[in-house]
């Protein structure tokens, strides 16, 4: 697997549409390939953002969120918020690199990278074409943050094992391997967290990622994400606490 880091211009809010962004960005790309966008880019491309000053970020996160824990609950003044399925700080609301502005989640980033994926295959004259749109979260126990994906598009975001052999004969009962979540985590390391000015990256020579030239369904969009708390592995974690609910419909 080789991950390219691609190096752009800066974006404003609402300087140009994230089509002309990506021309202006990407000048080729090979037959299976998956080119990784930074939420942020997209998000400024959509004005999906509120200049510092007109209101908080913690008074932001229950309009942003599905559910939400308030910043006085925790240590370093974070709030904790569910949304699109994803528990996510502060509802993914970031100051940085936004000159001056909090830069909100995109509004569909799902719909988005279905959008971006039918455009570079157009354009590229390309079949198997993979998007991801990734943002920054944390990881219990572990310092510094991690890439996460939060929308995809054109290849199965995930492996699944289950019922297959190990090395020694023993059926995998609950195993899959989180594809794109693995590939996000990966693109954001080579991007960077700071002011390398690389919101872009293009996965190449990825023999686990299974391809599809279409957009993901319903019934796999389900299988990306878990919708229930009580269905999570760390139900006893999400459970333990009272979340409220925030202003935002799924």
């Amino acid at each position: 697997m080789r991950v390219k880091a691609i190096k752009t211009q800066k974006v404003l809010p609402n300087s140009q549409a994230i089509f002309e962004f990506l021309d202006d960005s990407l000048k080729e790309l090979k037959e299976g390939s998956i080119v990784v966008i930074t939420s942020k880019v997209i998000s400024l491309c959509e004005g999906r953002v509120v200049p510092v000053g007109d209101i908080s970020r913690e008074d932001l996160v229950p309009q942003e969120s599905e559910w939400y824990l308030p910043w006085q609950d925790t240590r370093y003044g974070f709030s904790f918020a569910i949304k699109n399925n994803t528990l996510i700080p502060m509802a993914g609301i970031d100051e940085s690199n936004a000159n001056g502005h909090y830069v909100l989640w995109p509004s569909n980033a799902q719909k988005t990278a279905n959008e971006i994926r039918k455009y570079l295959v157009n354009r590229f004259s390309k079949q198997k074409v993979g998007v991801l749109i990734t943002d920054s979260t944390c990881m219990p126990m572990r310092w510094g943050t991690v890439g996460i994906a939060i929308g995809y598009s054109g290849f199965k975001p995930t492996n699944d094992y289950i019922g297959k052999p190990d090395l020694f004969g023993r059926k995998f009962e609950v195993s899959k391997s989180g594809v794109a979540s693995g590939l996000a985590a990966a693109a954001v390391a080579v991007m960077g967290e700071g002011a390398e000015q690389t919101p872009i990256a293009v996965i190449e020579d990825v023999p686990f990622v299974k391809f599809q030239s279409r957009n993901p369904s319903p019934d796999e969009l389900a299988l990306f994400a878990i919708s229930s708390k009580d269905d999570d592995l760390f139900a006893p974690f999400l459970n333990a606490v009272k979340w409220q609910k925030g202003g935002r419909k799924k």
